[in-house]
């Protein structure tokens, strides 16, 4: 399961960790290939930290199973190939398979209504398919991405009671229409195999699944069949790790809630590459990408992600939960898999970045390892612009002082690193991008480079100048403090601490913000502004990525 934030929150996650080029090379031998995996991954994780369990799976065969970190700092309890974790959303095949297994039993069908199964869910008039819960194609508002989530993430609630806090609101687009990832989709889903197996999920799943092939350190947290002990989760802080933030199991549910080894996912991989459990064509649909009403493609079948890495087709699945990030990908054609779960949510390697990074390395495709080069400003300059996708996603390259940036629109900057006249890394992650020039040597387009696909860029314009913060009366700002509602469970907090100005989002860090003029405020740091209008008192405008959204004051 993985939290988001709404489309008006002043916090936006970071770009993705994405691999860079390929290098290639001979195919090495096991044991040559398990050593080139340990030294690609063991010098991310320190031994008094926390780490991740890793399984590398080739031709059937282990090629390296291995554990880095810490299971318990505070016991100093090591981490073990066999400790179990939680899996997030790789959960989210479990519950595919679940549905794909009743429907093969005729108890299902993917083209029917929910309200089949869900009697009296609203679906304001739309139709609603169980497929569409299974592409994220539904339209239904994911809970995770709701403000106030994460300030009732600890209580424990049924699932009628979970369904309730999302069922009512309005869908974000026409069923079918859009890919948008999505939480509630699955919760449903688990609560339509409860309906029509007659059997809890946690009951369905370790009955159907997990005790036929041998996964015996694999359930719904809380109903483990195993005496093993599980990894304490951890978030980075100020001070170092610290225990993550309690969560309720009973809210992740189909969406997130198993835990498993990386043992057990190499079982999990072998039933699913012999075909067991589902007719072959509910596997080939599982694994088939969603067509959108459009006729463009999703990129994501049911519970996994399909695309490439490397030229290579790939089939596979992060897990992002309090405590925990996770990331299984396989590669049929080349019979390899890996299974990579981290008891970390935040400050280490993510597990998807070690886990493509092993991948690459068993197919004899190893992504290199950047060395910087430093260009002067003149060349950074150059390169500054606003970039376009067709899709309409922006981004922004600027120098600020000695640093190098890329913006996406709404999102945070990220610094980047050169390593040659017309490329740039992201330090610490495998994320490049590639730039090109036109007949008369200027900036023309950028391209990012990801493990599934590559997003060109056309330069737009110029990058626009930094904004400078002015003096600002106090009480002119004292005007505007107080407490805005942008939409229903999202309000943003306007607040001053002497001389400096705050805003805070629902359920969001403090954020400081900047004066532009008498009305207007912005943070560059999310690239978000905030705008008042004194002929409209008590109202604002937040802008972020592209969007307005309107706010009013509260009492």
């Amino acid at each position: 399961m993985s939290g988001t934030t709404t489309a008006c929150a002043l916090l936006a996650l970071t770009l993705p960790c994405i691999p860079a080029f390929a290098a290639a090379s001979a195919v090495p031998s096991a044991a040559d290939t398990a050593a080139r995996i340990d030294a690609a991954l063991a010098a991310s994780y320190k031994p008094d930290a926390p780490g991740v369990t890793v399984i590398v799976v080739k031709d059937g065969r282990t090629v390296l199973r291995k554990a880095y970190g810490m299971a318990d700092i505070a016991h100093k309890v090591p981490l073990a190939p066999d400790t179990p974790m939680r899996l997030g959303s790789i959960t989210k095949q479990f519950t595919s398979t679940a549905i794909l297994m009743l429907v093969d039993e005729g108890k299902v069908k993917l083209d029917d209504d929910i309200t089949v199964y869900l009697p009296g869910y609203p679906t304001h008039g739309k139709s609603i398919t169980v497929e569409h819960l299974l592409t994220h194609t539904s339209g239904i508002a994911s809970y995770t991405g709701k403000p106030a989530y994460e300030k009732t993430m600890g209580k424990d609630l049924t699932v009628a009671q979970m369904i309730d806090s999302f069922k009512d609101d309005p869908l974000d687009f026409e069923p079918g229409t859009r890919y948008k990832y999505n939480n509630s989709g699955y919760f449903l889903l688990g609560a339509i195999v409860e309906k029509v197996s007659g059997m809890r999920y946690d009951e369905f799943v370790a009955q159907r699944i997990f005790v036929p092939l041998g996964m015996t350190r694999t359930a719904y947290e809380g109903h483990a069949r195993s005496k093993a002990v599980q990894a304490v989760g951890y978030s980075a802080g100020g001070g170092g790790f610290a225990p993550s933030a309690a969560l309720s199991m009973t809210q992740p549910y189909a969406a997130g809630a198993i835990v498993s080894t990386v043992d057990d996912l190499a079982r999990w991989d072998a039933a699913v590459s012999s075909g067991k459990l589902l007719k072959a064509a509910s596997w080939q649909r599982a694994f088939t990408p969603y067509t959108l009403a459009s006729g463009k493609g999703t990129g994501y079948g049911y519970g996994w992600q399909v695309a490439t890495m490397q030229g290579v087709p790939m089939i596979g699945h992060g897990g992002g939960i309090n405590g925990f990030n996770t990331f299984a990908v396989r590669l049929p054609s080349e019979h390899v898999y890996v299974a990579v779960l981290g008891n970390s949510d935040s400050g280490t390697m993510r597990a998807e970045d070690a886990a493509f990074r092993a991948a690459a390395i068993a197919i004899g495709k190893p992504f290199p390892d950047f060395k910087a080069v430093a260009l002067p400003a003149a060349a950074l300059d150059a390169w500054s612009g606003v970039y376009r996708t067709g899709d309409g996603i922006q981004r922004t390259l600027r120098r600020e002082g000695e640093r190098f940036v890329l913006q996406r629109e709404g999102r945070p900057p990220v610094t980047l690193q050169a390593y040659a006249d017309n490329g740039f890394f992201i330090p610490g992650t495998l994320s490049w991008i590639e730039l090109a020039r036109g007949a008369d040597g200027k900036a023309i387009t950028m391209t990012l480079h990801q493990p599934d696909v590559d997003q060109v860029h056309a330069r737009t314009g110029d990058a626009p100048a930094p904004r400078k913060p002015v003096r600002l009366d106090h009480a002119r700002y004292d005007a505007y403090v107080g407490r805005y509602q942008l939409a229903p469970q999202f309000v943003l907090a306007m607040t001053r601490e002497g001389d400096r100005y705050y805003a805070q989002a629902s359920g969001q860090p403090k954020l400081e913000i900047f004066a532009l003029d008498e009305r207007t405020f912005f943070s560059d740091a999310v690239g978000a502004e905030l705008r008042f209008d004194d002929a409209q008192p008590g109202q604002l405008v937040l802008r972020q990525g592209g969007r307005d959204t309107k706010g009013t004051k509260l009492p």
